[in-house]
């Protein structure tokens, strides 16, 4: 009987130059970690219960742990357990099948390039990311159909997407709400055609002991107004607070929000779009799954603290940077400089 063939991602053998220092590595300065700790708790029972100060002091905890944190976890978000249960459930199946059959997958009409693994850019250890990834356009999704060879993946991210989606537009709406600003901007612009799913897998990782830095996945920020998160309790969630490296203690029981970049242009840096990284794991896989609340790509942001710009161009500047330099630069791109015009981004001066 033939050996079944490995669900891995083959990153051992392709960044061997990189792992045995055959090219040349190096490490940004390293943060110091500092111990596990909880993130803000926020019960959203209080937003229902029909008492108004609770209501409010609810929501002013969501708007604090934003600016001061820009990640918080939620309980009692109204999602069903059964659909975030399912979901895991077709996740991990998802990611067990060949890394062969991954790569072309055909099941669904996942747009080109959806699946992905490790860092193809990658030049150096700093840069290699221990984890593979189906990032999928929702739009995909729900063209789907029916009638497709296999569709419960399919229907089971629609009904996840559909539930986490109403989530995020309550929170962005209430994030609006505190700044004293309309509500309504985000029911326009983030449509579900131009929201996205990223269903993630990080593999154990053998060579951490050689490497101890490894990630599973580099720091950086979402390029988005909202991520809202459901993880394992394994843990190796990792964010920036205080000039430090938190980690994050698991709570498989709540989900994990997070402020995007377009939220801290367009609130005028009130709340945080904040680093984060995975760390890679030498004796346990990882699994969470990722709904980005995004605009279309035409949607225009405007700040006080950054020049306008699209989400289209924000995506650009992004991916150019990313091939560039390695690493995504973000909104320090787009930063107004002193005495200067937010209107626009005037002269191609990125």
């Amino acid at each position: 009987m033939a050996a079944r063939e490995s669900p891995d991602p083959p990153l051992e053998i392709t960044y061997n130059n990189l792992l045995s220092g055959k090219t040349q590595n190096y490490r940004q300065p390293e943060l110091p970690v500092v111990e596990e700790c909880e993130l803000p708790l926020i019960d959203l029972k209080e937003l229902d219960l029909g008492d108004p100060d609770k209501k409010a002091a609810c929501k002013k905890l969501i708007a604090e742990a934003s600016g001061e944190w820009g990640f918080f976890q939620v309980i009692n978000h109204g999602i069903p357990s059964q659909v975030l249960e399912i979901m895991r459930a077709e996740q991990v199946k998802l990611f067990k099948k060949p890394f062969e059959e991954k790569k072309t997958y055909k099941d669904l009409n996942f747009s080109p390039g959806s699946y992905r693994w490790g860092t193809p850019s990658a030049t150096n250890v700093n840069q290699l990311s221990w984890s593979e990834a189906f990032h999928v356009p929702l739009s995909d999704v729900l063209a789907s159909g029916p009638n497709i060879h296999n569709n419960t993946l399919s229907s089971t991210m629609e009904q996840f997407a559909g539930k986490v989606s109403e989530l995020a537009k309550k929170l962005a709406g209430i994030l609006a709400e505190e700044m004293g600003r309309k509500t309504g901007f985000f029911e326009e612009a983030c449509l579900p055609s131009s929201c996205y799913i990223r269903l993630n897998r990080y593999p154990v990782c053998p060579v951490v002991i050689e490497h101890p830095q490894m990630l599973g996945i580099m720091p950086h920020t979402d390029s988005d107004f909202i991520t809202v998160l459901q993880q394992d309790g394994i843990g190796g969630l990792q964010l920036v607070k205080d000039g430090n490296w938190i980690a994050v203690k698991p709570n498989p029981h709540a989900l994990i929000i997070n402020i995007g970049d377009l939220f801290q242009a367009w609130s005028n840096d009130v709340y945080k779009s904040v680093e984060h990284r995975v760390v890679a794991n030498a004796e346990k896989e990882r699994f969470s799954a990722a709904y980005f609340y995004c605009p279309s790509k035409e949607t225009v942001i405007e700040s006080d603290v950054y020049k306008s710009f699209s989400f289209g161009e924000f995506k650009k500047q992004v991916a150019d940077d990313v091939q560039t330099f390695g690493r995504k630069i973000g909104l320090s791109r787009f930063l107004v400089p002193p005495g200067g015009d937010s209107s626009s981004l005037g002269g191609g001066g990125l």
